[in-house]
């Protein structure tokens, strides 16, 4: 009963699963190339509630990524982790390509919060919306909460609120609201 309520985003993380120019998700014994990955994605795109799709392919591959982006273009954002780092070097290269339209930002990716908001910065300027993240071995510092509504972020990247570093990323942003009624 939640097909109404819910949408979908996936982290495809698909630098993990291609090896030597083929991609070989689960239960795919024989590997696809680039364009079958693309087909794919479309196909469950149409399939399901899916908004975001995040780095659907290796991490190089800037013309799929573009690609994808334009035959998804109003259904569901092309969302750049490991295509960008937070880096804005490798923003560049994927705003030149038209790869992404949404940047993924992780505060200690980068390494400081001044390159950090120079990122969201870039991103904002070329029209892409931000994410920003939480990274694995987080603590139940809420700082992420804060600076995804300071930049004017559109989405923040928590994980399920199962674990009590998620919960206090999510209570952070409930007392933000309750502060700005």
């Amino acid at each position: 009963g939640y097909h109404k309520k819910v949408d979908l985003a996936l982290d495809c993380a698909a630098s993990e699963f291609c090896r030597a120019g083929r991609y070989y998700p689960i239960n795919n014994h024989e590997g696809m190339h680039a364009r079958g990955l693309l087909e794919y994605y479309k196909h469950l795109v149409r399939l399901y509630p899916i908004i975001s799709i995040e780095d659907p392919f290796e991490q190089d591959d800037f013309t799929h990524f573009a690609e994808l982006k334009r035959v998804l273009h109003g259904k569901a954002q092309v969302v750049g982790d490991d295509i960008t780092a937070t880096n804005v070097q490798r923003m560049t290269l994927a705003a030149r390509a038209g790869a992404i339209g949404c940047l993924l930002l992780k505060l200690n990716q980068i390494g400081t919060v001044s390159e950090a908001l120079e990122a969201a910065s870039f991103a904002h300027k070329h029209g892409w919306r931000v994410m920003v993240s939480h990274r694995s071995g987080e603590t139940t510092d809420d700082f992420i909460a804060d600076f995804a509504v300071g930049i004017g972020a559109d989405m923040i990247k928590a994980g399920a609120p199962a674990r009590g570093e998620r919960v206090a990323k999510y209570n952070q942003l409930m007392r933000i609201e309750e502060m700005m009624r």
